[in-house]
Formats: structure tokens, C-alpha cells, sequence
């Protein structure tokens, strides 16, 4: 159940106040079994108003001293956004079979407004979000979104992964930077050292991955060059052995991938929020282990597999959890009169959300 009493806050303090989750594996399987049976009776319409219920859960058991966050979306709002780009899916294919010069056109132009699109999607999410009856806000504009989430991916690929940190650095920038509760600004301005301490381990940890295939491919090079020669010249069993060690040597690259990003996302993350300041002077924290995060992800994975899904609410509420419980925020001054004054400022502003907060496109 949602945690939404009030708490008494604490005097001015030094001290960080975490985060907590007071959710539970029991109480959102029931919500998660219910949404995924009406998505599938009803071909992925319920899916909007799926998405609603569960974020409602996860937002309704994130608690700050004693409140809990509020998500107040609409199922309505959401599944018409999906149904905006579900249609422009459909008439671009149509385009595509009938004239491909038109359905290249197309998708170009949606090309150029990708940055719009993902920039009212952000905008969407801080405007349903609430604290203490208070809205939040992002007031980005889309020549930021492009260069922070195209033109800063793009980098990253071409550059092989060496400029990944500075795409890092310009996405939470843009995202940190435009994002108001109240109509108070936070700022971040996370430093490019640290975030290339962070890329070179995980740089390290892709490099031993492909060092161990490549052991492994030199200690059966012999196997595996006669059989390119000659596929039929090795007996069958040796033929398979060498079908699983490529099975295994592909897993092997998709691992050590899957845990260097793993890895550099809780790194970054730590960087970026302790980087981070509300209204300039109250300072946030992140200070997950990256080898814990990294751990809880990768079990969950497997558990959620070797289960067959059944175990999928058990890995959420236990992630977020861990992540609840190793963010937080230290307050300049005393807590109780700083959050009274950003609720009196506030509650203008939500009412101005309440009555026009748009679709969610899903970017």
C-alpha cells in the first residue's frame, strides 16, 4: 500500500535523508499478473493503463520523510500517445510498400521531430509526478533533447565508446538542468574525470571478456581450423562441441557487455546525482556499489528466466529498493519550513498541470 501519512519532519541537520521502498514482492504481484492477463485479453490495449497502475505502485512506495511521491497520469493520456505512433508506424509502412521515396521522406521528418518527441516525454513525466501535493516540472527545449539524446549516442557509437562520458555528461545535464519542483531549480554538472574512471573499468572489464574467448579460440584454434577446411572431417561429437563453444563464446561477449554498461550506469549515476543541487543549495546523493547493482540486476535476470517470468515482480521491488535506499538529500535550513514554502509556491503550479498535461508518446 501507498505510504501517504504525514511524518514529522526533522530539525535542521547536516544529514542526509534517504530515500525508502515499502513495497512488497507479494503485494505487486497481484497488480503485475492482473495487467499482463488484460493486456493479453485485450491485445495490448490495457498495456497504457498498465503502465499507470504500476507506477503508481512503485511511486506510491518511494517514501522522503514519511511522504510518498504521486503519479497522476491517466491511462487515456498514455494509450493515446501509443496510439499517435502506432498510427504513424502503420501509415509509414503503407508509404514504404507503395512509394519508398515517400516512406524515406517520412521518416526522416520524423527524424527531425524525435527531439520534440522525446522532450515533451520527459516534460510529461515530471508533470505527473508529485511530492507532498507539489508538481514537478522540465522546462527543456528540443536543440537540447537532440544533443543529448542523438547527437551524444551518435558520438559514443562512432567514437567506439571514448566519447561515451562526454554523451553521458550532456544527458544529464540536459535532464538535470531543466528539471523544477515547485518552480525551483535543480543543477547538476557532473565533473568528465570521474566519469572516465567509471568508462575505463567498465572499458577493462568488455577487454578480460573478449582475453577469455580469446584464450579459449587459441587453445581450440587447431579444432577450429581443421574444421573450416573440412567440416566433415571432424566426427560429430567434436562438431558439436565446437557449435557449444560458439554458443558459449557469443554469450560470453553479451555478458561482459551487459555488465561493463551495468557497471558505468551505476557509476554514472553516482556522479550525476551527487553532482546534483535543488534550489543551489540542497545537495543530492547516490552511493549504490556498483558491484552490488551490478549483482542484483544480473541475478535478477537469471531468477526471472529460470522462473519464467513468474519471479518478475520480485526483481522489480527488489531493485528499486536498492536504488531507494542509496539516494537521498540533505536539506540547507530547517526541513519543515522549506518544504512548507515550496508547497505554498507550488500548489499554483499544480493546478495549472492538472488541467492540460498532454499524451505520453513513450520516448
Amino acid at each position: 500500500m501507498s505510504t501517504t501519512e504525514t511524518a514529522p519532519l526533522p530539525a535542521a541537520s547536516q544529514d542526509f535523508h534517504r530515500l525508502s521502498f515499502t513495497g512488497n514482492a507479494a503485494e505487486y504481484f497481484g497488480i503485475w499478473i492482473v495487467n499482463i492477463l488484460l493486456t493479453i485479453v485485450t491485445l495490448g490495449i490495457y498495456s497504457a493503463w498498465a503502465k499507470v497502475r504500476r507506477n503508481r505502485y512503485f511511486y506510491g512506495n518511494t517514501v522522503l520523510l514519511g511522504r510518498a511521491f504521486e503519479y497522476h497520469a491517466k491511462g487515456k493520456q498514455i494509450f493515446i500517445g501509443r496510439l499517435i505512433v502506432f498510427a504513424y508506424f502503420v501509415i509509414y509502412n503503407i508509404l514504404l510498400a507503395a512509394s519508398p521515396i515517400a516512406g524515406i521522406a517520412l521518416a526522416v521528418v520524423v527524424l527531425f521531430f524525435f527531439p520534440w518527441l522525446i522532450m515533451r516525454g520527459l516534460r510529461f513525466s515530471a508533470r505527473v509526478t508529485s511530492y507532498r501535493n507539489v508538481r514537478f516540472n522540465f522546462v527543456g527545449k528540443m536543440g537540447g533533447a537532440f544533443v543529448a539524446f542523438m547527437a551524444g549516442p551518435v558520438m559514443a557509437v562512432l567514437s567506439l565508446g571514448i566519447l561515451a562520458p562526454l554523451a553521458s555528461r550532456w544527458m544529464y545535464r540536459y535532464i538535470g538542468n531543466n528539471l523544477r519542483y515547485g518552480g525551483r531549480a535543480f543543477a547538476t554538472d557532473p565533473k568528465l574525470g570521474p566519469i572516465y574512471q567509471t568508462w575505463f573499468f567498465s572499458a577493462l572489464i568488455i577487454i578480460l571478456g573478449l582475453l577469455v574467448i580469446a584464450v579459449a579460440a587459441f587453445a581450440n584454434m587447431s579444432l577450429i581450423v581443421a574444421l573450416i577446411d573440412n567440416p566433415n572431417a571432424l566426427p560429430p561429437e567434436f562438431q558439436a562441441s565446437m557449435f557449444i563453444l560458439g554458443i558459449v563464446a557469443y554469450l560470453a561477449v553479451l555478458l561482459s557487455f551487459g555488465i561493463a554498461a551495468l557497471f558505468y550506469r551505476a557509476g554514472v549515476r553516482n556522479i550525476a546525482w551527487s553532482a546534483t543541487r535543488f534550489d543551489g543549495k540542497h545537495d543530492l546523493k547516490s552511493d549504490m556499489s556498483r558491484f552490488r547493482y551490478v549483482w542484483i540486476a544480473v541475478s535478477n535476470v537469471v531468477v526471472t528466466v529460470l522462473t519464467l517470468g513468474l519471479m518478475r515482480p520480485w526483481a522489480a521491488v527488489r531493485m528499486a529498493r536498492y536504488v531507494n535506499e542509496h539516494t537521498a538529500v540533505r536539506f540547507d535550513g530547517d526541513v519543515g519550513e522549506i518544504l512548507a514554502t515550496v508547497e505554498q509556491e507550488g500548489s499554483a503550479v499544480g493546478a495549472e498541470f492538472m488541467e492540460f498535461e498532454g499524451f505520453d508518446f513513450g520516448f
